[in-house]
């Protein structure tokens, strides 16, 4: 796949977001929309409605050629194996001391060819570690992030918004699966996956100026259905009632998916970098990432303390205002001596906010 060159700082998309209002923000070094309305109005439209989000800040990395299953299995914690051709899975990548460099979702496009989703700023990391692991094995590494967009369209009416301009029956796709559709004027792979919570698709497309098009055509495909474009503000927000993760806060300071509540992405049948530092962990006391929700008014932070009976019992990774639930939700670490505790207190400057523990997510289906 040839891949061609957009500026690393503003997607592809952006002269349409100056045109329909958008509010910007500079994550990590790309200019994005930050919201068009308000995060709260955006955040309620995805849960009842439609949205579609500009994504491209998000990476693209592709794995090909014969040694490309083999290379998938060493540097992340999935199997291979257990993903089929047109289907896809939530990993991790590790460094070899167990911890974090990147989570991401790939998709399987054929028998050796794999596209890889790294986080905003982590594809020159992943495209390296890739790089590193695949010595003496045959295997290309690409990272196509500069020529690639990507455009998500999430919530109820998602389906609806886009089975009309695709090629693709969606009602036949399941979560994770995949489809390349057929287009002359360049790639176009859709996706079933989400970080919102809400059922909805993605449009991984090159060169990335196609995307200009499929915007304007999602827009007023999806007028009937209520359709607005989306910030990151409200995925941020959106995300978070369901109990995801951000990169660059729950995974910050070398965090393992043992601690990160990502169990359930590790095969432990295959051998991959970091799975010795994992075995070791998974028999001794460890931080545990924990869902708090408030039982007063506050609203928690990134970076708050979290105490038992005032001793330090942790730290809050994510926290917001939950539009849903109309009080505050936090992710946070909890210490091995306070993880049994079922409420402590989120301290913010001089406030202290009880906190209940409970149960992701924190927003159920239907429940907004």
């Amino acid at each position: 796949m040839a891949c061609g060159q957009y500026s690393i700082m503003k997607s592809p998309l952006h002269a349409i977001h100056e045109e329909i209002g958008a509010t910007f923000t500079t994550f990590e070094g790309h200019v994005m929309p930050l919201k068009y309305t308000s995060i709260q109005d955006e955040h309620i439209t995805v849960r009842r409605q439609v949205g579609v989000f500009d994504v491209s800040h998000m990476g693209a990395l592709m794995i090909s050629g014969e040694d490309a299953p083999a290379l998938v299995s060493k540097v992340t914690t999935c199997n291979p194996e257990k993903v089929g051709v047109n289907m896809g899975f939530y990993t991790t990548i590790l460094r070899e001391d167990g911890t974090i460099i990147d989570d991401e979702v790939f998709l399987r496009l054929d028998e050796d060819e794999y596209l890889f989703i790294p986080n905003a700023g982590r594809s020159q990391a992943v495209e390296q570690w890739f790089r590193t692991q695949a010595a003496d094995m045959e295997a290309t590494v690409a990272d196509c992030s500069p020529s690639f967009a990507i455009l998500a369209v999430q919530g109820p009416r998602s389906e609806e918004t886009l089975q009309g301009l695709v090629d693709v029956n969606l009602g036949e796709m399941k979560l994770f699966a995949c489809r390349e559709m057929e287009e002359e004027e360049g790639r176009t792979i859709i996706s079933r996956t989400g970080y919102t919570g809400e059922k909805g698709y993605e449009l991984y497309m090159t060169p990335g100026g196609r995307a200009i098009p499929w915007l304007k055509k999602i827009l007023e495909s999806g007028t009937i259905h209520g359709i607005k474009p989306i910030g990151l503000g409200a995925r941020d927000t959106l995300r978070l009632e369901k109990g995801f993760a951000l990169a660059g806060n729950e995974f910050a300071g070398g965090r393992t998916p043992l601690e990160a509540g990502l169990d359930w992405v590790i095969h432990w049948d295959h051998e991959f970098v970091g799975k010795e530092a994992l075995e070791r962990q998974r028999n001794t006391p460890h931080d545990r990432l924990a869902f708090l929700e408030c039982m007063q008014r506050g609203v928690p932070r990134h970076g708050h303390r979290v105490e038992k009976d005032g001793e330090e019992a942790g730290v809050v990774t994510s926290g917001t205002f939950s539009p849903c639930l109309k009080k505050g939700i936090a992710m946070a670490y909890l210490h091995p001596p306070h993880q049994d505790a079922e409420v402590l207190d989120i301290v913010t400057g001089d406030q202290r906010i009880p906190a209940r523990k409970v149960k992701p997510p924190f927003v159920k289906k239907d429940q907004c």
